[in-house]
């Protein structure tokens, strides 16, 4: 097909026209039968339009709507039967791989087809994306929609494959539209305004990295902030003050990533967290030489409410002395600051009442996942509002170690190993 530019202004013209012209008549058509004729073919333009005028539809509906009309997808755009039970028959028959393909191309349902067809649309990626986010709030109230969420998972998987994804430093001269996606989507530490984002992004001891993808141009999919350091710290207040003493980056030793924030989430579930971490280390040794540590300041999200949900069971293996302290972390500050409050959380992130069954906590899943090493648990790490609503202010450093990355994913991913410190395991033994 000629992709010239003249042949692209001559197609996007004639979807705009026939766009016009299906806009009155598809207003009275039921969403899912436009849908039928868009899996049914025909002509690029046509489909091009019609792709379209199903998403602005879309889009524009309420949430009983949108429910009903995904449910409507859902089962009238499964596998096709009859095909499905001759190449069942043919497997049965003869399971020669050729059949075996067949088999497998059968079983894909007519949904798959219809998304990849409404992504052909200028602009259809970005719509998908943010009818995946719809589907994903309805789940709990209609669980029944999880195969279509399949669909949509299994698509993305290979869309936003980490080949396609584009990782770019975010400085002071980056485009405007992206740093105030940056603000609006920091998801850990918030950004204050402009003037944070300075000090985040321009400072020269400050990086920040983002992933994105050509169907997004503008807009970031994940995101790190890196902060460059002479040590490891074990609090959030110094690294984001404003009157923090300046390093001059090539005598930094550590590099410090201390907030990372997922952008879209239409895209939850889909990974490359682990990707933009190791292509920014990659990326930060090529620039320092001096770097020899590569480590997190991460929050505990789920701290608090295990440990307060576990104070209220009768069964709970909490020790007494645990269970008398959790009531009074939420107001009194010296307690945030008893030692005893780092042996619960090096109990909650160990997983150390259910050996080989990993760790509860979410960020701990994920920075174990990647192959770091939970290293150190630091109280009072970060007394904002948030860090004293999700684990009393409790932060931890997972380390990076590139000579056993490998060697603690496989240990985390196939034994469900926590890979910690001595320090840390001590502390969670002492907490039985």
């Amino acid at each position: 097909m000629d992709m010239t530019p003249s042949f692209l202004a001559d197609l996007l013209t004639r979807v705009a026209i026939i766009g016009r012209g299906l806009s009155a008549q598809s207003d009275r058509t039921p969403l899912a039968d436009l849908c039928s004729a868009l899996v049914a073919g025909r002509g690029e333009a046509t489909s091009l339009a019609l792709a379209r005028t199903v998403l602005n539809r879309a889009r524009a509906l309420d949430r009983p709507a949108k429910r009903a009309f995904l449910a409507d997808i859902l089962n009238r755009f499964g596998p096709d039967e009859t095909r499905l039970k001759a190449a069942l028959a043919a497997v049965q028959e003869n399971p020669t791989p050729a059949a075996l393909r067949t088999l497998h191309a059968a079983s894909e349902p007519a949904s798959q087809e219809l998304i990849r067809r409404l992504n052909r649309t200028p602009g259809g990626t970005a719509d998908l994306v943010a009818l995946r986010a719809d589907l994903l709030s309805l789940l709990r109230e209609a669980p029944e929609l999880a195969p279509l969420d399949g669909d949509f998972r299994h698509l993305f998987t290979s869309w936003f494959n980490r080949g396609f994804l584009e990782l770019r430093r975010i400085d002071w001269t980056t485009p405007a539209e992206i740093l105030e996606k940056i603000i609006a989507y920091e998801a850990v530490h918030e950004i204050r305004g402009w003037d944070d984002l300075r000090r985040r992004v321009a400072a020269p001891d400050r990086r920040l990295y983002a992933f994105f993808h050509p169907a997004l141009r503008h807009d970031p999919l994940i995101f790190v902030e890196v902060a460059l350091t002479g040590e490891i710290p074990g609090t959030i207040t110094g690294i984001l003050a404003e009157d923090r003493p300046r390093l001059a980056p090539e005598t930094a030793t550590t590099a410090v990533f201390y907030s990372i924030s997922n952008c879209q989430k239409g895209l939850r579930g889909i990974s490359f967290g682990n990707f933009l971490i190791k292509q920014v280390v990659e990326e930060l040794r090529r620039d320092f030489d001096t770097l020899t540590t590569f480590v997190t300041l991460s929050p505990v999200p789920g701290l608090r409410a295990w440990a307060e949900a576990e104070a209220g069971r009768d069964d709970s293996p909490l020790t007494p002395a645990q269970r008398a302290l959790i009531p009074r972390l939420a107001e009194d500050e010296a307690a945030r600051q008893d030692p005893a409050l780092a042996r619960l959380a090096a109990r909650y992130l160990t997983g150390a009442d259910a050996p080989g069954a990993g760790s509860r906590d979410p960020v701990a899943r994920f920075h174990l996942g990647n192959g770091a090493r939970l290293d150190r648990i630091h109280l009072t790490g970060d007394p904002s509002p948030r860090g004293l609503q999700s684990a009393w202010g409790v932060m931890v450093n997972y380390l990076y170690d590139l000579d056993s990355i490998e060697r603690n994913h496989e240990a985390f991913a196939t034994r469900g190993e926590v890979i910690a410190s001595p320090a840390v395991h001590k502390l969670a033994r002492a907490a039985k």
